[in-house]
């Protein structure tokens, strides 16, 4: 098993390893999963050196923001895979589901203090990089931040990036020798670890493990925890089973047409896989794996020139080399943005044109103006739109295309621009499941100028941002089904 490169380690505190501790502590809070995770690979490699057993902690807190019925829902089918996954390997896998506000505190800190060093994922937005902070401070031993977010590490940058051409050049320029700096496919496979520690009664009876049948807990279940039973849970079930299983269908049937019919509503080719790269359960080294094999490709094949463009220099099909702008250039650009700036969530983090144009146009009069409420209940004008809020609302999910109508609109009927962005974040985080995110907040800020450029002409409420309207899409996608299906 080849070391974690250096560059996805990052010490959060300058406490010491204590080498007498009980066991190795892997924290598991963004990659959820036990494949391609090179913060469980580091943990590993702590535990074989120091020759000491691992506990892998999974929690689930209740009192996060949006905490609701459909994202402890996917979260626990997440754990309950991993605790099959990790019933027969030389581990000792503790999942927690905190069940009522502040009932998990200290058993981070109880933990620690039993165990030589703490390894966690490295993720930069939401409320993680707060909580690790916070742990760093609190921890007597060593705790490490392991990024394995994507294919390019966090560190490999020292800029943000403002647009998708500049980061794209940059990734062609750079990626080659990180494609070869993989993640173990299973880290615990043949590990030389001791066997896994029993805790003390006392500290499991104050924060007892989740048991198999909680996790696999049905609606009556979920009514236990302090959360907002009003958003139910989606159809689709999390873990790295079905993530694999979404992979699965989407190479088998969807990529060859995925091209040329991505973006119609109708055809239903896009990948689905967003919620499992969100919450970790997949990882996109294990994504771009099976792709490789699909399209018989090696890193040999890659192109030499660094252009910026879309298309070509992967050498792939072209279903796949737009799929993999999406995974890669798109999604690691959020990436990049929340791990150097800590406002990326606010509107004094868009580019200064945007906010003059923006700024000038404020006080011009809306054709229509919605409270949250209506944009919430998807009660507007627009049948479109509306469709689009349903979807949110019933899935979790709007289709790619459509989100970027779904936010042009939020901007046109708010009262101003700042409002506009609030409704689009409560929304977005509040129901869908890729919400909360650095690639979901791309998209959000894309809608108000971020990654983009000024266009012409100068329109009322936009100003210089790019325009969209729900006739002209309707004119350039197939809809007829879509709109059916979320007609109300």
């Amino acid at each position: 098993m080849a070391p974690v490169p250096e560059n996805r380690i990052r010490p959060v505190n300058e406490a010491p390893v204590v080498p007498n501790g009980g066991f190795v502590l892997y924290w598991m809070t963004a990659a959820r999963r036990t494949e391609r995770n090179f913060g469980l690979q580091r943990a590993v490699e702590w535990a074989v050196e120091l020759k000491k057993p691992l506990v892998v902690l999974e929690a689930l807190r209740c009192g996060y923001p949006w905490a609701s019925d459909r994202l402890h829902r996917f979260i626990m089918d997440g754990m309950a895979d991993n605790r099959a996954r990790l019933k027969k390997k030389p581990v000792l896998y503790y999942p927690y589901l905190e069940r009522s506000l502040g009932e998990g505190k200290g058993l981070l800190k109880a933990l620690s203090d039993l165990a030589c060093n703490v390894v966690t994922d490295d993720y930069p937005a939401f409320f993680l990089p707060r909580m690790l902070e916070a742990a760093g401070k609190l921890l007597p031993i060593r705790l490490e931040a392991v990024d394995s977010n994507g294919i390019l590490p966090l560190a490999a940058t020292d800029r943000v990036f403002l647009t998708a051409f500049s980061f794209r050049r940059f990734l062609q320029g750079e990626l080659r020798e990180h494609l070869r700096s993989v993640p173990t496919k299973d880290p615990l496979s043949r590990a030389s670890v001791p066997p896994p520690p029993v805790l003390p009664r006392k500290l499991m009876t104050r924060w007892p493990p989740a048991t198999e049948a909680l996790l696999r807990g049905d609606a009556a279940g979920l009514g236990a925890f302090p959360i907002d039973h009003r958003v139910e849970p989606a159809a689709i079930r999390g873990g790295a089973k079905e993530a694999s299983a979404a992979l699965t269908r989407f190479l088998r049937h969807r990529i060859g047409r995925y091209a040329e019919e991505g973006s119609h509503p109708d055809s239903e080719v896009t990948s689905g896989l967003s919620p499992y790269l969100h919450f970790g359960h997949v990882s996109s080294h294990e994504v771009l794996a099976r792709l490789t094999r699909y399209e018989k490709w090696s890193v040999r094949r890659l192109g030499v020139k660094a252009t910026g463009g879309r298309s070509g220099w992967w050498r792939m099909s072209d279903g796949a080399e737009r799929f993999l702008d999406q995974l890669i250039t798109w999604r690691e650009l959020g990436y990049n943005m929340c791990s150097k700036r800590t406002d990326y969530a606010e509107y004094d983090s868009l580019p200064e044109w945007a906010k003059e144009t923006l700024g000038k146009h404020e006080k011009d009069p809306r054709p229509h103006i919605y409270s949250l409420d209506e944009f919430e209940a998807a009660h507007t004008h627009d049948p479109l739109w509306n469709a689009a809020q349903r979807q949110l609302l019933q899935e979790g999910r709007i289709q790619n295309y459509l989100r970027m109508i779904w936010g042009k609109k939020i901007l046109e009927w708010s009262p101003s621009p700042r409002e506009a962005l609030e409704v689009m974040i409560e929304l977005n985080d509040k129901y869908a499941l890729d919400g909360r995110d650095p690639n979901s907040y791309s998209g959000i800020f894309w809608t108000l100028g971020r990654y983009d450029r000024p266009w012409a002409p100068e329109r009322p409420i936009f100003g210089k941002i790019r325009y969209m309207s729900s006739r002209n899409t309707a004119r350039k996608l197939r809809l007829r089904d879509y709109l059916e299906r979320y007609s109300g």
